[in-house]
């Protein structure tokens, strides 16, 4: 299947998962690519640490605005990557069509994606490292 709309989520849409968005677009900038949170801080810019990780990699989340999850994402989504097990299970249980289109992030690496809300600038990094591996893992896929 070809796939040309991938949704990102992680759980208030302020950390990992605009993270997560932002390198995809810089790696597939054909594709449609957006990103939500379960439990969403809509309306919230990102975290001010996670601005800073990615500042460093010369992208800027200043325009990303968070999202609450909700189905017609889900719908429109050709590709779902979570961050963990639990979200996984939650999407699928919650809407059952999601089934066989969302995956974690570290699938491939057989690892979740670990929250770094609310702790310190290098728990940050080391999550925003973890999620450019797992993105380059999906380089043969997407």
């Amino acid at each position: 299947m070809q796939i040309q709309h991938i949704l990102v989520v992680c759980v208030g849409n302020i950390c990992r998962s605009p993270m997560a968005e932002y390198f995809l677009k810089q790696s597939y900038p054909h594709l449609q690519i957006e990103s939500a949170g379960i439990a969403g801080l809509s309306g919230q810019p990102a975290d001010d640490k996670a601005q800073l990780c990615m500042q460093r990699h010369g992208i800027s989340l200043h325009s990303h605005v968070a999202k609450k999850l909700n189905a017609e994402q889900i719908k429109k989504a050709d590709l779902i990557l979570v961050m963990s097990k639990n979200q996984q299970k939650h999407l699928e249980q919650s809407w059952p069509f999601a089934k066989g289109k969302v995956f974690r992030l570290g699938h491939w690496q057989n690892c979740n994606v670990p929250d770094p809300y609310q702790q310190g600038q290098q728990i940050f990094d080391e999550t925003c490292e973890l999620i450019q591996r797992c993105i380059a893992d999906w380089n043969n896929y997407i």
